[in-house]
């Protein structure tokens, strides 16, 4: 006699499988555009650009994170998330640092870099949020990825704005406001990561009180 068992897949792990794959291409793409940006921003003394450049190598390490806690429960990934959260925030504190710092000892940046880089890293963020569009709605671990990649893209219009303006103006003002609104699009993100995370964080340990109490029910109704 045979035995009938569906051993496919769920739609949930399939999704899983779909994100792990995406995750590891979307972290190819920001760890090349930090080396080229990085590169890039010293080579033009533009704060923007060096800014856009940790950024990507955040992403690339925030991704990697991702990776490693996909398959874990949903404390654990609302926990890296909430690391993640934090870690936008500092990175939004750490530019404005710099914003003040070029702000007084800066020169004018090389426009001409700044534009094409810019555009090459809006392209590389435009592909990473599209890719990851389907998992926007998912939990707080996947949204932080896709809201990480969109807050990127609209950094990399800024930069591009700034270039134009360095360009048309031969003066480094429009990098430094560049570099600050970078700053508030990582502290808004920031916000908005570790909200839902802590939301999930506290869902989680209601879930495992709410079991504990339900053992004790358990173990008094056998008494």
């Amino acid at each position: 006699m045979g035995h009938n068992h569906d051993h496919s897949p769920s739609p949930k792990d399939l999704e899983k499988a779909a994100f792990r794959r995406v995750l590891w291409l979307v972290i190819v793409i920001n760890a090349v555009m930090f080396g080229v940006e990085i590169f890039a921003g010293i080579k033009a003394g533009s704060v923007s650009l060096m800014a856009d450049a940790l950024d990507f190598l955040g992403d690339t390490l925030s991704y990697g994170l991702s990776l490693f806690v996909l398959n874990k429960a949903l404390k654990v990934r609302a926990s890296v998330a909430l690391l993640k959260g934090i870690s936008m925030g500092l990175f939004g504190l750490w530019v404005l640092g710099n914003v003040a710092w070029y702000a007084i000892h800066g020169s004018v940046p090389d426009a001409i870099v700044m534009g094409s880089i810019g555009i090459a890293a809006f392209v590389a963020n435009v592909v990473s949020a599209l890719v990851l569009y389907r998992f926007r709605t998912g939990d707080s671990n996947m949204r932080s990825v896709w809201v990480c990649s969109r807050n990127d893209a609209l950094g990399n219009l800024a930069v591009i704005a700034a270039a134009s303006g360095v360009f048309a103006f031969a003066t480094g003002l429009p990098d430094l406001v560049v570099g600050l609104v970078m700053s508030l699009l990582a502290l808004w993100g920031s916000v908005q990561v570790i909200r839902h995370a802590w939301a999930e964080i506290r869902t989680g340990v209601e879930q495992s009180k709410g079991c504990c109490d339900h053992d004790h029910d358990d173990h008094d109704h056998k008494h």
